[in-house]
Formats: structure tokens, sequence, C-alpha cells
């Protein structure tokens, strides 16, 4: 090839490279899939690789290389061959001049729908507008109910986009790599797609949060050596002695993942020693009474963590992972878990739903795997009944992560149920009616509180009362989506008929304080204001008034007009919009939107700065409180979307804020030294405590005055740097 020219050679060598890759997934699907016929891969690989022919991604590489990448993905999960021919054909409709009809007529409809799904979801935005995000989510969610095949390839197509992140600007890997551990990755999880969730999760908490990342890489690099000589050594010792006892297995071993290590410290408070599943081997046999004969095994070798022992495979969770864990102290004094599974459990903890996923002429699901999305169907009804994209969000987000509490009734049915649920959660899970009527509980014979926290084996027994009815308190501590929405329900019909006659009586108390006939204005005069206030009907005109959204002074003027209410409406409303210009508005940080003459002050439970995206919540009586979004409160406050309302940061102020933070560190020599270096002599701090713990951990609780969110988001960068601060995290009163 010497006298060929270098572009040229250059677009061989490509080519050859593509080529060489497609015949690799040949290979690789005539293993796993050898009845299928690869006639239609082929077609797809040559029109993939003709319309995108001139494009490449921003690493240089050819376009093609990507939708190959994802085939490979998915070929590696055993999907059939229109999945993986679509995985091929997934971005030509989106960045090439080709249409879903020239799709149609050259691959079929089944191919066309999947791409047609596929691009769908390729132009959702996860980092949009909260009404929009639900909106995106709310369409993924119809096109994986539609057909799943869809989410798979979605997950292999942002799984390879994850890897090859670093050729895109910073801004856009942080969005990227936010949209992937908040959406994705809990999507794989629920699917129970195990390996996928994790790599997933790994790459984007590089991207996230680039210290921490680093700084446990390094703790795990140095625990590597002495951990992999401990594993072979347990390994060796598991297998001698499963051959012993005649159980057919092969023993594996793993360190656990970095994302995984960071959330268990976290949520422990914890350092890295005390993650006791950081070293793992697992035990993969030929039937379920080998894992349980394998368990005999581990437990005579080993003493076994009381507590730590969890039996998945009589009780396995929701996203159909089976398996035995239990941890267990080494000879050294090391801990270490044990999983033990079956090949077929093995496979299901890997690849979830894609592992035994067959999909049947006409698209019928078999029962199994409608029993594994029965979670799916339900929040998708769960989602049709709610307007509130904030509700909706909440919902999601709490329902895509891992249920994990086992509970009986008394007459031994199995509920399963979130991490940390109540009783409140376990009446509703068993009926609508018993969770409204509920009044009390007793777990395991004794009357406990409805927030108490139930456990796995804990047997609950509901106490209902006739007339009872649910309390707006139940949703600071129910956690199941279905109990929430069920709470929400309930509080929403009652409190919009309170605030209806409440609305009525202010309004013609109001009339009368300025002698005007409101008995005189007919439904039709009164129907047209609330529409020309942008409310469909009059019960939402007075429910706006009972709950403090309207005020009945502009009501009324609209009303009557000409009237004396109205010229004082018109001034009022004339010296705000002057005093907004000039910037002398009467609060000087906070404002609803389009209404300055309500009262606003910032909540006490997580004082947001500005900055911050926020979001007003009236409460009768007191004003708009003003909450951060990001508060622990704002999903348990805004369980009603009628007393939520639209708040701004006002003009530019030199206001500073108290904000309170917590560092988790190891204690050294010169270590506040360094911290109030870093934090800089630009900043007041207001209050600092130290608390050190017998093994040299520290905690520090800080007050510092912030001006506004980037000033606080530098601050917590300079401080993380700081060697030994392993975490900083800002305080919010729950």
């Amino acid at each position: 090839m010497a006298h060929f020219p270098s572009a040229l050679r250059q677009a061989f060598s490509t080519n050859l490279l593509t080529l060489t890759k497609f015949r690799d997934l040949l290979k690789k699907i005539k293993r796993a899939r050898p009845n299928e016929d690869l006639a239609l891969l082929r077609r797809a690989y040559q029109f993939s690789a003709q319309s995108h022919l001139r494009q490449v991604r921003l690493s240089g590489a050819p376009y093609l290389s990507h939708p190959l990448e994802v085939a490979h993905i998915l070929a590696d999960l055993r999907l059939d061959v229109p999945t993986i021919a679509t995985a091929l054909l997934h971005d030509v409709v989106e960045d090439t001049g080709v249409t879903l009809q020239e799709i149609r007529e050259n691959f079929g409809q089944e191919v066309a729908h999947l791409v047609e799904g596929v691009t769908k979801v390729n132009k959702l935005d996860f980092a949009s507008r909260e009404e929009r995000q639900a909106e995106n989510m709310r369409k993924m969610l119809l096109a994986m109910v539609d057909d799943l095949r869809v989410i798979f390839i979605k997950l292999a197509d942002r799984l390879h986009n994850m890897r090859t992140l670093q050729y895109l600007p910073p801004e856009k890997q942080r969005q990227i790599a936010q949209e992937t551990l908040e959406i994705y990755a809990p999507l794989a999880h629920r699917m129970g797609m195990g390996k996928i969730r994790g790599e997933l999760e790994d790459l984007a908490f590089e991207y996230l949060d680039p210290i921490a990342h680093q700084e446990i890489r390094q703790e795990v690099e140095g625990k590597r050596r002495a951990g992999e000589d401990l594993l072979k050594e347990v390994a060796s010792l598991l297998e001698a002695k499963l051959r012993e006892n005649e159980i057919q297995a092969r023993v594996e071993w793993r360190i656990k993942r970095l994302y995984s290590i960071a959330q268990k410290m976290k949520r422990q408070k914890t350092d890295i020693n005390q993650v006791y599943d950081l070293l793992a081997v697992r035990i993969i046999t030929r039937s379920a009474n080998d894992c349980y004969a394998a368990l005999g095994v581990v437990h005579s070798l080993w003493s076994p963590v009381p507590g730590r022992f969890k039996d998945f495979i009589a009780m396995p969770r929701p996203n159909l992972y089976q398996s035995l864990h239990t941890t267990v102290v080494g000879k050294t004094g090391q801990h270490f878990e044990v999983q033990i599974r079956t090949e077929e459990m093995h496979r299901i903890a890997e690849e979830g739903i894609a592992a035994h996923w067959k999909y049947k002429e006409g698209g019928l699901y078999s029962a199994a795997d409608e029993r594994s999305i029965a979670w799916l169907r339900q929040l998708v009804e769960w989602q049709q009944e709610m307007s509130d994209p904030t509700e909706f969000l909440s919902t999601l987000k709490i329902d895509l992560y891992p249920e994990e509490v086992y509970t009986f009734t008394p007459k031994g049915k199995v509920v399963v149920l979130s991490r940390d649920a109540t009783p409140v959660d376990f009446a509703y899970a068993i009926h609508t009616e018993v969770g409204n009527t509920c009044v009390g509980a007793k777990v395991n014979g004794k009357l406990v509180p409805l927030r108490y926290p139930l456990h796995s084996g804990d047997i609950v027994e509901i106490l209902t009362q006739k007339g009872g009815h649910p309390n707006r308190d139940w949703l600071a501590f129910a956690k199941s989506p279905r109990a929430r929405n069920k709470i929400r329900h309930w509080v929403k019909i009652n409190e919009r008929a309170t605030s209806v006659e409440l609305g009525r009586k202010l309004l013609e108390k109001e009339s009368r304080r300025y002698n005007l006939a409101l008995k005189n204005v007919s439904a039709e005069e009164l129907m047209k204001a609330a529409q020309a206030m942008s409310f469909p009907t009059t019960e939402d005109l007075y429910s706006a008034i009972g709950f403090g959204k309207l005020s009945p002074r502009q009501v009324l003027a609209r009303l009557f007009p000409g009237s004396a209410l109205e010229e004082q409406t018109e001034k009022k409303s004339l010296a705000q919009t002057v005093q907004k210009a000039l910037g002398i508005s009467r609060e000087a940080a906070l404002q609803v939107k389009g209404m300055g003459d309500l009262l606003t002050y910032r909540a006490k439970c997580c004082e947001p700065i500005r900055g911050e995206e926020i979001v007003g919540y009236i409460t009768r009586g007191k004003g708009v409180a003003v909450h951060a979004k990001a508060c622990p409160n704002v999903q348990n406050l805004l369980y009603e979307s009628e007393r939520r309302i639209d708040v701004e940061w006002a003009a530019s102020t030199e206001d500073t804020y108290p904000v309170q933070l917590v560092l988790r560190t190891h204690d050294r020599p010169g270590l506040l030294k360094e911290l109030t270096a870093a934090i800089s002599e630009k900043t007041n701090i207001r209050n600092m405590e130290t608390k050190i713990a017998e093994s040299g951990d520290a905690t520090i609780d800080l007050t510092l005055d912030i001006s506004d969110k980037k000033h606080l988001e530098r601050l917590i960068l300079a401080m993380r740097k700081v060697q030994g601060v392993r975490e900083v995290e800002r305080l919010y009163k729950v």
C-alpha cells in the first residue's frame, strides 16, 4: 500500500477495522444463537456503513464504530437479531438523511418500530426544566412498556457513550454523567442488569466527583495486593472443600466497585475499613440445593458475622435477583462477603430481564417477563394520575431504587417494601382502604408508632377504624410511591374542598368591606373573570384565594371595573413595578413571580442561597416559604401542587447567608490550619466544632457566611483538596 495516497490508506485501514469488528460480531452471535439467520445483520451493517460514510466521532474514530460497539454490548447479552440490527441502525434516522419509511422498506416493520422507539428516546433531554423532564420520562416509560428492547438498546448506547465521554467538553461531561447516574443506572438496576448498572455508575462517578473517585481508587489500590492474595487463598480453599463435599461449583472473586464503596461510606458515615463487602467471593453452583450445601461449607470454614446473612433465593428481589449473601471473618480478622448462586441466577444477576427475555410473535411477553416488568406497568398507571411534575419525578426516583425489606402479614404472606418503609407503607401495600383507615400498627405483637421503620422478617398487623382517614404528616415518613400517592390524593381532595369554601368566604367578606354587591355578579361573569386570570373554573379561582395564591381584592378589582378598589390595585401594581425596576423592592432577596406584594421568607430547614434553584410553598398565615429544590423536605411538602408557587431571586444584593457544612476527615497535625487557609480570609467563619473519635476519624461542623451558590461550590472544592478530607456535606434540617 506504499504507493497509495495517505488519505486513501487511512480510509482503507478504517474500513478494514470496522469490517473486522463486524465479523467478530457475527461470530459472537453465531456462538450464542447458532440457528439465527444473519442476513438481516449483514444488510443492516452495509446500510449503516453507507449512511454514516463521511461521519466521524469527536474522538476521530469513524462514526460506524459507535453502532458496532453498541451491537457488541447487546450481543454479549445474547439478544435477538432484530435488536442487534436496530443497534447498527439506531442513529441513521436522527443523524443522516434516512427516513423511517426507508428503514421499513429495507428491514421490515419490526426493525422500523424499534428504530423509531430508540430515535424518540434519543431526543429526550433529562437536563431540561422539571416539566419537560417529567414529560420526557413519561415518553421513555411508554416506549419501554411498548417494547423493552428499546431500553436495552438505549442502555447499550449510553454505556458506549460513557466509555468515550472524555472527548466532550467538561460541562457536557457533567450533564451526561448526572443524567446517567439519576436515570439510566437506576433503570438498569431496576431491570436487574447489574453488570451494565455497575459500569455506568463508576463511569459517571469519575466525572461527577473526580476528587472522591481518585481518593477511593488510591485506597482500593493500596489494599488490592493484600486483598487479592487473601481472595485467591480463600478461593483455592473453597474449591478443595466443595470437591471434598461433592458439590459441583466454580469460584470467582472480586473487589467492590468504586461507586458502591463511595455510597456505602457516605451512607454509613464511615471509612473504607468498615466496608465489609469490599472483598467478595462468588460460588456458582448447579442447583439451589447445592447453594445451601455450599453455605454450610462456608460457615464450617469461617465464622459468620451476625446479622449479615441474606437469603435472596427464598425471597428474590423485585428485579429478579437471587443469591445467598453471608459475611464471614477470615483467619487474619479480615471480613469478606460470600455470594452463592446457580448459573441461571448468576446470568440474571448480571443481565436481568435481558437474560431470559423472549419476544414472541405478535409482541407478547412470557409470563415471567410480565412479572418482571409489573413495576413498570404500575408506574405508567401512576404517572397518568399525576399532573404535577415534581410529584411524578419524586415517585419515579423512589421506585427506581431497590426494595429490600421483606415483611409478613399475620397469615404469613410476604410483603416486599422499600428500605426504611413504615407500617403506613405496609397498610397501603395490602389495600388502599386499609391504608386510608389505618390508625395504628403492631409489629411482632407489640404496638409501634406509624413512623416505625420496618425490618426484614417483621410480622406486621395493621389496626383500622371505620371513619379513619390519612394524615398529611404521614408524608414525612411514608416511603413507597403507592402510599405517598394515595395519601397525596386524599389530602388533595380534602384540602381542595376546604380551600374552595374558604376562598368563597374570603371573597364575600372583602366585597362587604368595600360595599360591593357580589351577589349581583352572575355565574357567567365570575367564570369569565376566572378564565381571564388563568383559572379554568370558578372553583379553581376560589381555591387559589383560599390557599393565599390570589388576593380577594385582585378578583374584586376585575369584577368591578372603575371602582375605587381597581384604582388602588393599579397604583399598587405600578409602584411595585417602579420599585422592582429601581432595585428597591420591599423583598431584597426573594419574591413571588409577578406578585411582589406577597410575604416571602427562606425556609429554616434549608436556608437557600442565591443562585440555587428554589421553589415556593404557600403556608396559611405565614406567607410563602422558599425552599431550595435540593432540600430533603421539599418532596414531603409539595404533595399539593396548588400550594406550590413560582418564586425568584430579586435584584442582586450584597447579602450573605449562613450555611452549615459537615466535614469528615482523618485527624492529623496542621489539618485545621490548612482548612482555614482553604476557606480563605474573604469568607467569614461563624462557627467551628470538631469531634475526634478513638479511631482517629474527625467530624468538623462549620457554619460559613456564603454569598451565592458559586461561592459555596468553590469553597467545597477547595476543602475537598485538603489532604485527608473524605467528604464535605451541606447540612439540611429535616
